[in-house]
């Protein structure tokens, strides 16, 4: 598939504070790309030079193959933004501000904004001022999707939105993947991105730590698993086995505990050479993943945005 973003040594400073430092991604046609970090580490910094709302102190974006920051004009005409913080004119209507937003890119067929707006249960007719914080982010999914852009920029997308209409808003993204149209999604919720993403990148502290496959970085987490023995087993037979990060005895006197990194092979070639009466594991996930990237940040993150 072709590359649709392309970010190289991407690097923006505040002053003398750093936002991003050599930042390096690429998103392909049609994947939904989860971009990772708690508040702070980067994120919202990376969408907005992405859109231009910012200039880098150094590096280059491309979009479609175009510059972010000479032709902007022509790539905002092919995406669809949705803001970590909407702002809108809280006299006007959603109606109104939703035309309004149309007219600027010149959209005259209206259609799928009447079918989002339905499928989120959205009111139209009501002054913007008037709405809760979820059908405000339903006007921000509305006017994002409604052009039907070839890709789509959202920040925080499902944050204020309850569990049906975020089951709605991630069924809305499998149409929008099956179409052969392309999301980059920032979040900080992790259940929501090992959803929908096909592929993740992790940002820490303003810098890249990690960009995998969800599936390939889930196999990285720590699993957890007992193993109980017909008979008592020394820890010391599993101790030295690279795959093993822990291993202790459980209170039955014939049941292990161990804690698995990466391939349990090793491990199991290691049960096999004795009598093993049950096995309970719990699988990682890509919190577990995350955890262990952020898991010296005590002292706080020193990334902008």
């Amino acid at each position: 598939m072709p590359a649709v973003i392309e970010i190289k040594n991407l690097t923006k400073f505040y002053g003398t504070v750093r936002g991003v430092e050599d930042v390096d991604l690429t998103v392909y046609q049609g994947e939904i790309f989860g971009f990772l970090g708690p508040n702070g580490a980067g994120k919202s910094t990376t969408l907005r030079v992405l859109v231009d709302m910012l200039r880098p102190t150094s590096g280059s974006v491309t979009v479609f193959g175009l510059d972010s920051r000479v032709d902007s004009i022509a790539i905002h005409r092919r995406i669809g933004y949705l803001p970590g913080e909407l702002a809108m004119y809280d006299r006007m209507t959603a109606r109104q501000m939703l035309g309004f937003f149309a007219s600027i890119r010149g959209l005259e067929d209206l259609s799928e904004m009447h079918k989002l707006a339905e499928r989120f249960d959205l009111d139209l007719d009501r002054p913007f001022r008037s709405y809760s914080s979820g059908n405000r982010q339903k006007v921000g999914l509305v006017q994002a999707f409604m052009a039907t852009p070839e890709l789509v920029i959202l920040d925080e997308p499902s944050s204020a939105l309850d569990p049906l209409m975020q089951q709605e808003f991630y069924a809305l993204l499998d149409e929008v993947k099956e179409a052969g149209r392309t999301v980059f999604l920032s979040s900080h919720v992790l259940p929501e991105v090992e959803r929908v993403a096909d592929r993740v990148a992790i940002i820490r502290r303003g810098r890249l730590v990690a960009t995998e496959h969800v599936a390939d970085l889930k196999a990285r987490a720590r699993r957890s698993l007992d193993v109980t023995f017909e008979e008592a087993v020394p820890v010391e037979q599993f101790a030295g086995l690279s795959s093993v990060a822990e291993v202790h005895p459980l209170p039955d006197g014939r049941s292990l505990g161990f804690v698995v990194v990466g391939t349990m092979d090793e491990l199991v070639k290691a049960l096999a050479q004795h009598r093993v009466r049950n096995v309970s594991s719990s699988n990682g996930n890509l919190e577990d993943v995350f955890l262990e990237f952020y898991a010296d940040d005590s002292d706080g993150d020193t990334g902008v945005a």
